[in-house]
């Protein structure tokens, strides 16, 4: 394995998209109780100010589609707390139902939080990184970047792209000092998953995700599935024949996610919803106008 120069999270600096609730405020707190200055980067900035304070880190406005806003975000943590040792791209939305209900607006967020959302902060990050000769990237993707789940098919699709990426280049920059690892959970107990029945993938806490990231800064391992052993159970799936898993998943019926929401997802499907909403939007204004904030 490839030697990394150490991180002393010790007043190291740390910035963790999508850290206002969920992975990422378990994740703000656990790098904090390390003794790191944490930055969070959100679209919800008084919910993130909220998180901030309990850390004792700082708070930013973020649209993790928007390169600019990105730019500004990691511009404001460098002035804040010095040079980034360790980027957390958690940000993340997860619609769910059949393939053919799901409308572009939707699709669009997906990938343009999921994946791009990713790809702006590696590309902002890395070549201050690159300079400096260290630094560490995790990029939180998800089981679903190596096991389909009907219902989640535009979910699954932005977490395989994060799981190739991830793996890409992690090798493409390894010899430079600086790694990239991606930590796969299965179903977490957070707004995301909210309503959906997702047994018998097991469901995880939070905190059991952000104990994960924070272990990455010393192990610097490339892939870490929580729990672990879904790892293993996902890479049997991939070697399983299909006529065999098929009856495998009917038997666990793994459809779940293509039934109508549970009432308590319903405030998570608004939320995400008037995103996508503001996404098309932005999108027909770049097509049919001058480029707007979120032009690269």
């Amino acid at each position: 394995m490839t030697r990394y120069p150490p991180i002393d999270l010790k007043n190291a600096t740390v910035a963790i998209t999508g850290g206002a609730r969920g992975i990422g405020r378990a994740t703000a707190e656990a790098f904090a109780a390390r003794g790191a200055r944490v930055a969070i980067g959100d679209l919800d900035l008084a919910l993130a100010e909220k998180a901030a304070a309990g850390v004792d880190g700082t708070a930013h406005h973020l649209d993790v589609r928007d390169r600019d806003s990105f730019r500004t975000f990691l511009e404001e943590v460098t002035a804040a707390h010095g040079d980034l040792a360790v980027l957390v791209n958690n940000a993340g939305v997860m619609p769910n139902a059949g393939f053919l209900d799901l409308g572009d607006d939707l699709d669009r967020l997906t990938i343009d939080v999921n994946l791009f959302g990713v790809v702006h902060g590696m590309r902002l990050a890395l070549p201050r990184m690159l300079d400096l000769g260290r630094g560490h990237i995790v990029n939180v993707a998800s089981l679903a970047g190596k096991f389909p789940v009907p219902g989640l098919a535009m979910y699954n699709a932005s977490k395989y792209a994060v799981v190739g990426l991830t793996a890409a280049t992690r090798r493409e920059y390894a010899r430079h000092g600086v790694s990239i690892t991606a930590v796969l959970p299965s179903a977490v107990d957070t707004e995301l998953a909210s309503g959906l029945d997702m047994k018998p993938i097991p469901k995880v806490g939070p905190g059991r995700v952000a104990g994960a990231v924070v272990a990455s800064v010393a192990s610097r391992k490339a892939e870490i599935a929580v729990p672990g052993y879904v790892g293993g159970l996902a890479a049997a799936a991939a070697v399983t024949p299909e006529p065999i898993l098929n009856a495998i998943r009917r038997l666990i019926r793994d459809d779940r996610a293509l039934q109508p929401d549970a009432r308590e997802r319903l405030a998570y499907r608004a939320r995400i919803n008037e995103q996508g909403e503001r996404e098309n939007n932005d999108s027909a204004g770049r097509r049919n106008g001058p480029p707007s904030a979120h032009s690269d």
